[in-house]
């Protein structure tokens, strides 16, 4: 069992605050605080600054974070060993996914790995593909599920899966059902994804292979969810590319369409991350062993082709 007071003061570093730690703890907010002020008195030193009307980490409480959170995978580690002698595994699973596997993917996949594992507890946080490796070499999370490449070399990335991103038009855009040149982007605002955003190296690194330089599009809004893309789009603010799996809903109900680029290929893995050493072990190698051998059986098909223009 994780040191009760390594785990609120992990809580409270990763909130930065006290009100929040306390809920997530189901603790009262003066019993956090006394928790902490016990582990300040332990080491003699300050583990939060709390002037300025914010709470911000001491050089101390940086220091120590790392060790809680190898704190907290240790006793993971050591429950799942524990009960992974028995018929069933048990015990927790913290992953993180990056939008769009989070938003359009994990769900369906998480509840197949718990009709297997159903003593396994999972939490889950989501971010763009950059977050999500940040908080895996922090030891915030165990595995993560991200899309597009990874740019750090201190974690060990698996692809899974294939995506393919599609352009996206408003139902009533000329562009709609029809093949177009890669040079008649340069005519619409193409909206794009924040910086960090795996969706987006994965698209600027095709355009600029097929000859668009960035200064040759109308890229006049970014913003940091897909959801806001696909919205922009039925707004009439322009056209993006997004994975498949994301505009499902909106082909089905007629509110978006689809265009094919000619002679572009968008195409990518997704991949699971996780830190360097070996391969996973307990619920993270289940779930790890699970992605690379069944994901892809279990979702259902994509479908909506542009078609030729004639």
């Amino acid at each position: 069992m994780e040191n009760s007071r390594f785990k609120v003061f992990r809580i409270v570093a990763q909130h930065l605050n006290f009100s929040r730690a306390a809920e997530e703890l189901s603790l009262s907010q003066p019993a956090v605080t006394q928790q902490i002020k016990a582990l300040e008195e332990e080491y003699g030193v300050p583990l939060f600054d709390r002037s300025g009307g914010r709470i911000t980490l001491t050089a101390a409480g940086n220091a120590l974070v790392p060790f809680a959170n190898k704190l907290k995978a240790i006793s993971d580690e050591a429950y799942e060993a524990v009960v992974g002698t028995g018929r069933h595994p048990a015990g927790s699973l913290a992953l993180g996914a990056s939008q769009t596997i989070g938003q359009y993917l994990l769900p369906q996949l998480v509840a197949a790995f718990l009709r297997e594992n159903p003593r396994i507890s999972i939490t889950a946080i989501s971010g763009n593909t950059d977050e999500m490796l940040r908080a895996l070499t922090a030891g915030r999370i165990q595995l993560a599920l991200v899309e597009g490449p990874g740019l750090r070399k201190d974690v060990h990335i698996e692809p899974y899966m294939e995506d393919h991103m599609v352009l996206v038009v408003p139902a009533s855009h000329e562009w709609a059902d029809h093949e177009i040149e890669i040079n008649q982007l340069k005519q619409e605002h193409l909206l794009m994804r924040e910086f960090g955003s795996g969706s987006r190296r994965v698209l600027e690194a095709a355009l600029s292979k097929a000859g668009l330089r960035k200064k040759d599009l109308k890229t006049t809004m970014e913003l940091d969810s897909t959801e806001a893309l696909l919205s922009a789009v039925e707004a009439g603010l322009g056209v993006t590319f997004v994975s498949r799996w994301a505009v499902r809903n909106q082909l089905a109900l007629g509110t978006l369409r689809l265009a094919r680029v000619r002679k572009l290929r968008l195409s990518r893995m997704f991949s699971i991350a996780y830190q360097l050493g070996p391969e996973p072990t307990g619920n993270a190698g289940a779930f790890r062993r699970f992605m690379l051998h069944r994901s892809t059986e279990l979702l259902p098909r994509v479908t909506g082709k542009a078609r030729r223009k004639g």
